[in-house]
């Protein structure tokens, strides 16, 4: 994970791991297999990671702040991780093909994003499917905080905020008008 940090996925190495961990090369390759092995294991790592800092957040009397804390966290783990985020999310290695294990690791991540979306729709604060709004939502946040590690989203921490809160807000706004209509159709 520091090798990673520090060098970027292409600095990502069995030599550069066997290096930062001193050992020897052939070490890291009998614990992971080949370099395939230990991106997975990073691919892992990432997730678990992710999903402790979200399971963090606390669970209030409130499901939409709860959502919205969701979020901050998500975007923390972004931009305090971002070349763990790649590996995670945009698969930059040849070499590692994720495969239904690998897709499964995001598992307990969406798990826990679906019940928060879940208690805002009991709550009746939004409307639609949860695994739907989950999606929506994780790739609302994936995209703003790609765009805000690069430098795309705005030049002050002023205006990359009042953009990060337009999308959401924008999109918890629309999915309470869904809610509306669901109920005036009931």
């Amino acid at each position: 994970m520091e090798v990673l940090a520090r060098e970027g996925p292409g600095g990502l190495t069995t030599r550069g791991v066997a290096g930062a961990a001193e050992t020897s090369t052939p070490a890291v390759y009998e614990l992971f297999g080949d370099k395939a092995g230990l991106v997975r294991e990073v691919f892992f790592e990432g997730f678990r990671v992710l999903r402790r800092q979200l399971a963090a957040t606390p669970e209030t009397d409130d499901p939409v702040a709860d959502l919205r804390a969701i979020a901050v966290a998500y975007r923390a783990f972004i931009n305090e991780s971002p070349e763990l985020s790649r590996v995670m999310f945009s698969r930059p290695f040849s070499d590692f093909d994720p495969g239904p294990s690998e897709l499964e690791a995001s598992g307990s991540v969406r798990i826990l994003i679906v019940s928060r979306v879940q208690r805002c729709i009991d709550a009746g604060d939004i409307g639609g499917d949860a695994t739907d709004v989950a999606h929506g939502l994780v790739a609302l946040i994936q995209g703003l905080a790609e765009a805000e590690t690069s430098r795309r989203l705005g030049t002050s921490r002023k205006s990359v905020n009042r953009r990060w809160e337009l999308a959401i807000d924008a999109m918890l706004a629309g999915l309470r008008r869904g809610a509306t209509a669901s109920m005036n159709s009931s």
